[in-house]
């Protein structure tokens, strides 16, 4: 039952994380799809602001590796609470920070498309959601380092 628990956190890390930035991605695409038939000249604007959101995915992925170690036969239920719990909080903190982040990110796109320089606002206002993304991999890091592994 422990190793399912510890396995079943290992799988919302990635599968979260995951799912944020592919939602991420393509409500920023879309806004840059529309951007684009406003303004043209912009669309490199518009790819590197749609790019953003997909950085939490990777955050997941390096969690995958952070906990993947600790994940074996006979742990104790201690440590497998623990895989479960630092991959679901990085998960959801990762999921929700790539969708409001692309929000963030779409309307800058939108304003570009309508001719208003707000590239680099957009990016500074971008950061803000990526910083929890970043805080939840630091905690599942913290969490790891605590964690035994295999003899």
């Amino acid at each position: 039952m422990e190793i399912v628990l510890a396995y079943l956190g290992v799988a919302l890390v990635v599968a979260l994380s995951g799912v944020g930035s592919a939602y991420g991605v393509t409500i920023c695409g879309n806004a840059a799809i529309g951007a684009y038939k406003k303004n043209p000249a912009a669309s490199g604007s518009y790819t590197a602001l749609s790019a953003l959101p997909s950085s939490q995915g990777l955050y997941g992925f390096v969690g995958f590796f952070m906990l993947q170690p600790h994940v074996f036969p006979g742990m104790d239920m201690t440590s497998a609470a623990a895989v479960l719990g630092a991959g679901l909080a990085l998960g959801l903190v990762a999921l929700f920070s790539a969708v409001r982040q692309a929000k963030v990110c779409a309307n800058g796109i939108s304003a570009i498309g309508a001719g208003h320089n707000a590239f680099g606002t957009t990016m500074v206002l971008a950061v803000f959601p990526e910083l929890y993304a970043i805080l939840g991999l630091l905690v599942l890091i913290l969490m790891a380092g605590a964690l035994p592994t295999a003899a």
